[in-house]
């Protein structure tokens, strides 16, 4: 197969260790990219346990030694991050990407609170458990990699259902809502405002049931009776809606491999593909390798 001049100019930019450092930073196929990946995920434990023994009230004397082992984290997760971005034909669209941008909020808390120490932006860096995900890629669990993405895939299948049935959800809402405020507002000081009624509508209609606030008209005990039945709509018709598309999906499910695409670096592939599905760019294949 040949190559266009603009892939060619790309690929010969890199040099044998820029290739190198990519295959281990972002294939889980060799020793060493296992190695890397595994120690990664050992990083990022650790720091999410450092981050919670530091809100432990009888820790608080181990402060900084806290400090100091995020201090080490931190600067561990930044060579990681800028070598990530050093190792991809396109940066841009590693740094766009779900994971790049996972991998920039794993770090930037550190860097946000020390010029705004007051916000209080240390406990966002438990975020870094998301990183966790990778676990899928590096252990070569292709079906639980395939199964998620089913699952992501029939979410967006869904989306335009779901929206239509959220927006019937929050018109029932306001409706119901805006009744109670009539029919309870005058006897029952708890139905003080159209908003308040709309939050018990929320809490009633979501089956949560907090017992806040409760009518006490027999028309308003009706109404809520009808409302906490409807409620049951809520948890059945997305349930179904989604699980459709999950069939539909499952139906169409093809293996995949976990390479990484170099000029976008997401996954989730054929095994048979040539070119990346979501940036159209040729894969990696033993003719890129010898160029």
């Amino acid at each position: 197969m040949k190559f266009n001049k603009k892939h060619k100019e790309k690929l010969v930019t890199f040099s044998p260790r820029r290739e190198r450092i990519h295959e281990i930073i972002f294939e889980a196929e060799t020793r060493e990219g296992k190695l890397f990946d595994i120690a990664l995920l050992f990083f990022i434990v650790l720091s999410i346990i450092v981050v919670f023994l530091e809100t432990v009230p009888s820790l608080k004397k181990y402060d900084s030694l806290f400090y100091g082992l995020e201090v080490i984290f931190t600067i561990f997760f930044t060579i990681e991050y800028l070598t990530r971005i050093y190792c991809v034909y396109r940066p841009w669209k590693y740094i766009t990407s779900f994971y790049g941008i996972i991998d920039l909020l794993a770090i930037l808390p550190v860097f946000l609170e020390l010029f705004l120490p007051t916000v209080g932006f240390h406990s966002l860096m438990v975020i870094r458990s998301l990183r966790l995900l990778r676990v899928f890629r590096i252990f070569k669990l292709a079906n639980y990699t395939t199964q998620g993405m089913i699952i992501v895939q029939a979410l967006k299948d869904s989306r335009s259902k779901m929206a239509i049935f959220t927006y019937f959800v929050m018109l029932c809402i306001v409706i119901f809502g805006s009744i109670m405020y009539v029919v309870e507002g005058g006897s029952n000081p708890n139905f003080d405002s159209i908003p308040r009624s709309v939050y018990w509508a929320i809490v009633t209609l979501t089956t949560v049931g907090y017992g806040d606030i409760s009518p006490i008209t027999p028309l308003g005990q009706f109404l809520a009776s009808v409302l906490m039945i409807l409620g049951y709509a809520v948890i059945a018709v997305p349930t179904g809606i989604v699980s459709n598309e999950l069939i539909k999906q499952q139906d169409d499910e093809e293996e995949i491999r976990l390479e990484a695409c170099r000029y976008c670096s997401r996954e989730g592939h054929a095994l048979d593909a040539i070119h990346c599905k979501y940036c159209g760019e040729k894969l990696n294949d033993d003719e890129l390798k010898e160029l």
